[in-house]
């Protein structure tokens, strides 16, 4: 049987800039990995394209947040055409899922007439989120799911999106990358008062936290139709209706 990290031991991590990965899906072991250079995303730098815009209003795609923790992870630990190997092995996904049960891991799901045809996860802590991995089945789904993502963060008062390493996905859409220590200065801002010797609820709880759920209440306050809500699909036209109120 798996035995899963220790979540405290990776919520340090995380504070530090350090995130596990593995050699491929079926490694025994995971290594920790602190890149010279960090990708992240900008909250105020996300480009909303011409046609991500028409995509999000067309109603081809609804997103939920939590529904599909379980089948996110899975999902981006598939080969797939553009991806022949993974970094996810059976270890951290149910690492993931242990700090997905404590609160502390989310994901962002893409739907397509019911079907699960994209989204991404991540952790979260403080007002910072680490994204790890998104996946793709349909055009644009990642896209549909990262937006989402943004919105959500910057209604809920986060200050980091960590992407890890850029790539030309991430890129086209306003990831940036930066140095270790300009990195580090902006994670410290994000989870200040975070201690190495803290245990899991006190790391949790150490710096003023991100609100993952304020963009459930935006939309709920303002008596719309369709509600983001953790139970229950939203249209794109409320994602970018979202990314336009909050930036």
């Amino acid at each position: 049987m798996t035995q899963p990290l220790d979540p405290a031991l990776l919520l340090k991590a995380y504070a530090a800039g350090i995130f596990p990965m593995a050699d491929g899906r079926d490694a025994p072991d995971v290594y920790w990995v602190e890149p010279r250079k960090r990708g992240i995303l900008p909250l105020d730098g996300f480009r909303l394209s011409r046609s991500l815009a028409k995509t999000l209003r067309s109603g081809r795609y609804e997103t939920t947040a939590d529904l599909a923790f379980a089948d996110v992870v899975r999902l981006c630990a598939e080969q797939a055409a553009d991806r022949p190997s993974t970094w996810i092995n059976h270890q951290i996904e149910a690492s993931v899922a242990l700090l997905h049960a404590g609160g502390h891991a989310h994901s962002i799901e893409t739907w397509e007439r019911g079907r699960l045809v994209g989204g991404l996860y991540g952790v979260k802590l403080g007002r910072a989120f680490f994204g790890e991995s998104m996946f793709s089945r349909a055009t644009d789904a990642s896209k549909v799911a990262l937006a989402h993502l943004v919105a959500r963060l910057r209604a809920g008062g986060f200050t980091l999106l960590d992407c890890q390493f850029i790539t030309p996905h991430l890129a086209s859409l306003g990831a940036i990358e930066i140095d270790r220590s300009a990195y580090l200065a902006a994670l410290v801002s994000a989870v200040a008062g975070v201690g190495a010797g803290a245990d899991v609820s006190a790391v949790a709880g150490a710096a003023p936290s991100g609100d993952f759920s304020a963009l459930d209440r935006l939309f709920e306050a303002e008596g719309s139709p369709r509600k983001t809500i953790v139970s229950g699909p939203t249209s794109g036209c409320f994602i970018a209706q979202a990314l336009v109120q909050t930036s």
